[in-house]
Protein backbone atom coordinates (compact mmCIF):
# COMPACT_ATOMS: atom_id res chain seq x y z
CA UNK A 1 0.00 0.00 0.00
CA UNK A 2 1.79 3.02 -1.03
CA UNK A 3 0.13 5.94 0.77
CA UNK A 4 1.49 8.18 3.52
CA UNK A 5 -1.52 7.06 5.45
CA UNK A 6 -0.84 3.75 5.72
CA UNK A 7 -0.50 3.19 9.53
CA UNK A 8 -4.22 4.88 10.07
CA UNK A 9 -5.44 3.01 7.50
CA UNK A 10 -4.62 0.19 9.28
CA UNK A 11 -5.45 1.57 12.44
CA UNK A 12 -9.18 2.05 11.50
CA UNK A 13 -9.20 -1.27 8.84
CA UNK A 14 -8.64 -2.75 12.17
CA UNK A 15 -11.12 -1.18 14.68
CA UNK A 16 -13.64 -2.09 11.78
CA UNK A 17 -13.42 -5.66 11.46
CA UNK A 18 -12.73 -5.45 15.60
CA UNK A 19 -16.65 -4.24 15.56
CA UNK A 20 -17.36 -7.26 13.37
CA UNK A 21 -16.06 -9.73 15.56
CA UNK A 22 -18.05 -8.53 18.61
CA UNK A 23 -20.96 -9.10 16.73
CA UNK A 24 -21.65 -5.30 17.36
CA UNK A 25 -22.88 -4.86 13.54
CA UNK A 26 -24.55 -6.71 10.65
CA UNK A 27 -23.90 -6.93 6.63
CA UNK A 28 -22.52 -3.75 5.81
CA UNK A 29 -23.82 -1.49 8.91
CA UNK A 30 -21.93 0.13 11.36
CA UNK A 31 -18.29 2.34 11.26
CA UNK A 32 -15.53 3.14 13.02
CA UNK A 33 -13.53 6.58 12.37
CA UNK A 34 -9.66 6.96 13.56
CA UNK A 35 -8.42 10.63 13.04
CA UNK A 36 -4.57 12.08 13.15
CA UNK A 37 -4.63 15.57 14.54
CA UNK A 38 -1.08 16.47 13.55
CA UNK A 39 -2.00 15.73 9.65
CA UNK A 40 -5.71 17.15 9.91
CA UNK A 41 -7.67 13.95 8.20
CA UNK A 42 -9.55 11.10 9.33
CA UNK A 43 -10.20 7.72 8.58
CA UNK A 44 -13.02 5.92 7.91
CA UNK A 45 -14.85 2.68 6.55
CA UNK A 46 -16.11 3.16 2.78
CA UNK A 47 -19.87 2.79 2.48
CA UNK A 48 -21.69 -0.54 1.78
CA UNK A 49 -18.66 -2.70 1.80
CA UNK A 50 -19.09 -6.11 3.29
CA UNK A 51 -17.25 -6.37 6.34
CA UNK A 52 -15.46 -10.10 5.08
CA UNK A 53 -14.11 -7.95 1.75
CA UNK A 54 -12.87 -4.99 3.46
CA UNK A 55 -9.00 -4.34 2.78
CA UNK A 56 -6.72 -1.74 4.15
CA UNK A 57 -6.50 -0.02 0.75
CA UNK A 58 -10.12 0.73 0.74
CA UNK A 59 -10.44 2.64 3.80
CA UNK A 60 -10.92 6.32 2.75
CA UNK A 61 -8.92 9.69 3.86
CA UNK A 62 -10.79 12.90 4.33
CA UNK A 63 -10.43 16.04 6.28
CA UNK A 64 -12.55 17.99 8.73
CA UNK A 65 -14.74 19.63 5.87
CA UNK A 66 -15.44 15.84 4.61
CA UNK A 67 -13.42 16.72 1.49
CA UNK A 68 -11.66 13.08 0.39
CA UNK A 69 -7.96 13.73 0.50
CA UNK A 70 -7.14 9.62 -0.39
CA UNK A 71 -9.24 6.82 -1.50
CA UNK A 72 -11.76 5.75 -4.49
CA UNK A 73 -14.89 4.44 -2.80
CA UNK A 74 -17.37 6.58 -1.61
CA UNK A 75 -16.86 7.25 2.54
CA UNK A 76 -19.39 5.82 5.13
CA UNK A 77 -22.82 7.83 4.96
CA UNK A 78 -22.03 9.00 8.45
CA UNK A 79 -18.90 10.45 7.99
CA UNK A 80 -20.81 13.99 8.30
CA UNK A 81 -21.59 12.99 12.08
CA UNK A 82 -17.12 12.06 12.46
CA UNK A 83 -16.37 14.85 11.37
CA UNK A 84 -18.40 16.91 13.13
CA UNK A 85 -17.18 15.30 16.28
CA UNK A 86 -13.80 15.33 15.71
CA UNK A 87 -13.99 19.27 14.74
CA UNK A 88 -15.54 20.11 18.02
CA UNK A 89 -14.31 17.35 20.48
CA UNK A 90 -10.09 18.18 20.14
CA UNK A 91 -9.58 15.28 22.52
CA UNK A 92 -11.48 12.22 20.22
CA UNK A 93 -9.07 9.92 18.55
CA UNK A 94 -11.66 7.80 17.27
CA UNK A 95 -15.65 7.44 16.71
CA UNK A 96 -17.35 4.31 16.44
CA UNK A 97 -20.71 3.96 15.16
CA UNK A 98 -23.29 0.42 15.50
CA UNK A 99 -26.50 -0.53 15.17
CA UNK A 100 -26.15 -3.51 18.21
CA UNK A 101 -29.61 -4.63 19.55
CA UNK A 102 -29.54 -3.70 22.83
CA UNK A 103 -28.06 -0.56 22.17
CA UNK A 104 -30.49 0.43 19.65
CA UNK A 105 -33.64 -1.01 21.47
CA UNK A 106 -32.53 1.39 24.24
CA UNK A 107 -32.27 4.69 21.74
CA UNK A 108 -36.08 3.67 19.93
CA UNK A 109 -37.32 4.03 23.57
CA UNK A 110 -35.55 7.00 23.73
CA UNK A 111 -34.24 5.96 27.34
CA UNK A 112 -31.00 7.04 29.11
CA UNK A 113 -29.46 3.71 30.71
CA UNK A 114 -29.60 3.80 34.51
CA UNK A 115 -26.80 3.06 36.43
CA UNK A 116 -28.02 -0.13 37.69
CA UNK A 117 -24.68 -2.30 38.50
CA UNK A 118 -20.85 -1.91 39.21
CA UNK A 119 -20.27 -2.94 35.33
CA UNK A 120 -21.52 0.29 34.07
CA UNK A 121 -19.92 2.33 37.02
CA UNK A 122 -16.72 0.48 36.29
CA UNK A 123 -16.64 2.68 33.04
CA UNK A 124 -18.95 6.07 33.69
CA UNK A 125 -20.56 7.61 36.86
CA UNK A 126 -23.73 8.90 34.94
CA UNK A 127 -26.79 7.57 33.20
CA UNK A 128 -26.19 6.78 29.23
CA UNK A 129 -27.58 9.13 28.04
CA UNK A 130 -30.36 9.03 24.74
CA UNK A 131 -30.20 12.62 22.87
CA UNK A 132 -33.97 13.37 21.98
CA UNK A 133 -35.04 12.85 18.32
CA UNK A 134 -34.03 15.28 15.71
CA UNK A 135 -36.62 17.86 15.11
CA UNK A 136 -37.83 18.17 11.64
CA UNK A 137 -36.08 20.89 11.04
CA UNK A 138 -32.72 19.46 11.32
CA UNK A 139 -34.08 16.56 9.55
CA UNK A 140 -34.72 18.54 6.84
CA UNK A 141 -31.43 19.76 6.79
CA UNK A 142 -27.80 18.39 6.30
CA UNK A 143 -29.04 15.11 8.53
CA UNK A 144 -25.64 13.41 9.24
CA UNK A 145 -24.00 16.52 10.53
CA UNK A 146 -27.16 17.95 12.55
CA UNK A 147 -26.49 14.18 14.12
CA UNK A 148 -23.19 15.47 15.38
CA UNK A 149 -24.90 18.85 16.20
CA UNK A 150 -27.52 16.46 18.11
CA UNK A 151 -24.87 14.49 20.53
CA UNK A 152 -23.39 17.45 21.37
CA UNK A 153 -26.57 19.77 22.00
CA UNK A 154 -27.45 16.64 24.37
CA UNK A 155 -24.35 16.88 26.27
CA UNK A 156 -24.79 20.77 26.69
CA UNK A 157 -28.12 19.88 28.17
CA UNK A 158 -27.45 17.31 30.12
CA UNK A 159 -24.25 19.46 31.29
CA UNK A 160 -21.99 16.16 30.51
CA UNK A 161 -18.34 15.76 29.84
CA UNK A 162 -17.23 14.20 26.36
CA UNK A 163 -14.42 12.86 28.19
CA UNK A 164 -15.72 11.19 30.89
CA UNK A 165 -19.11 9.91 28.73
CA UNK A 166 -17.77 7.98 25.88
CA UNK A 167 -20.28 7.34 24.52
CA UNK A 168 -24.47 8.39 23.54
CA UNK A 169 -27.37 6.68 22.56
CA UNK A 170 -29.04 9.00 19.53
CA UNK A 171 -33.12 8.72 19.61
CA UNK A 172 -34.66 6.24 17.52
CA UNK A 173 -31.83 5.66 15.83
CA UNK A 174 -28.75 4.56 17.63
CA UNK A 175 -25.24 4.67 19.57
CA UNK A 176 -22.01 6.88 18.70
CA UNK A 177 -19.21 6.24 20.97
CA UNK A 178 -15.83 7.38 20.97
CA UNK A 179 -12.55 7.47 23.22
CA UNK A 180 -8.78 8.29 22.80
CA UNK A 181 -8.28 5.70 19.57
CA UNK A 182 -10.59 3.68 17.12
CA UNK A 183 -9.71 0.49 19.87
CA UNK A 184 -11.17 2.25 22.20
CA UNK A 185 -14.34 3.73 20.25
CA UNK A 186 -15.00 0.01 20.01
CA UNK A 187 -13.91 -1.15 23.33
CA UNK A 188 -16.94 1.57 24.29
CA UNK A 189 -19.51 -0.16 22.10
CA UNK A 190 -19.29 -3.14 23.47
CA UNK A 191 -19.17 -1.63 26.85
CA UNK A 192 -22.44 -0.02 25.94
CA UNK A 193 -24.20 -2.90 24.37
CA UNK A 194 -23.32 -5.28 27.28
CA UNK A 195 -24.33 -2.38 30.13
CA UNK A 196 -28.15 -1.80 27.65
CA UNK A 197 -28.69 -5.75 27.58
CA UNK A 198 -28.21 -5.89 31.51
CA UNK A 199 -30.15 -2.91 32.02
CA UNK A 200 -33.19 -4.20 30.01
CA UNK A 201 -32.92 -7.51 31.69
CA UNK A 202 -32.85 -6.17 35.12
CA UNK A 203 -35.61 -4.22 34.28
CA UNK A 204 -37.77 -7.62 32.65
CA UNK A 205 -36.57 -9.09 36.67
CA UNK A 206 -37.83 -6.41 38.33
CA UNK A 207 -39.21 -3.14 36.70
CA UNK A 208 -38.76 -1.12 40.27
CA UNK A 209 -34.90 -2.04 40.09
CA UNK A 210 -33.03 0.88 42.09
CA UNK A 211 -30.58 2.57 40.92
CA UNK A 212 -26.84 2.01 42.15
CA UNK A 213 -26.06 3.93 45.59
CA UNK A 214 -23.49 7.05 45.03
CA UNK A 215 -21.19 5.52 46.88
CA UNK A 216 -20.72 2.07 45.08
CA UNK A 217 -21.00 3.85 42.05
CA UNK A 218 -17.44 6.58 42.90
CA UNK A 219 -15.76 3.18 44.43
CA UNK A 220 -16.19 1.30 41.33
CA UNK A 221 -15.05 4.09 39.27
CA UNK A 222 -12.30 5.42 41.07
CA UNK A 223 -10.68 1.76 41.42
CA UNK A 224 -10.30 1.54 37.28
CA UNK A 225 -9.71 5.74 36.53
CA UNK A 226 -8.18 8.62 37.86
CA UNK A 227 -4.46 8.96 39.96
CA UNK A 228 -5.45 6.45 42.91
CA UNK A 229 -6.52 3.43 40.75
CA UNK A 230 -5.69 0.10 41.03
CA UNK A 231 -8.35 -2.43 39.51
CA UNK A 232 -6.25 -3.52 36.16
CA UNK A 233 -3.51 -2.06 36.42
Amino acid sequence: MSSSYKELKRECYEANMQLNALNLVIYTFGNVSAVDREKGVFAIKPSGVPYEVLKPEDIVILDYDNNIIEGTLRPSSDTKTHSFLYKNWESIGGIAHTHATYSVAWAQAQKDIPVFGTTHADHLTQDIPCAPPMSDELIEGNYEHNTGIQIIDCFKEKNLSYKEVEMVLIGNHGPFTWGKNAEKAVYNSKVLEAVAQMAYLTLQINPEAPRLKDSLIKKHYDRKHGKNAYYGQ
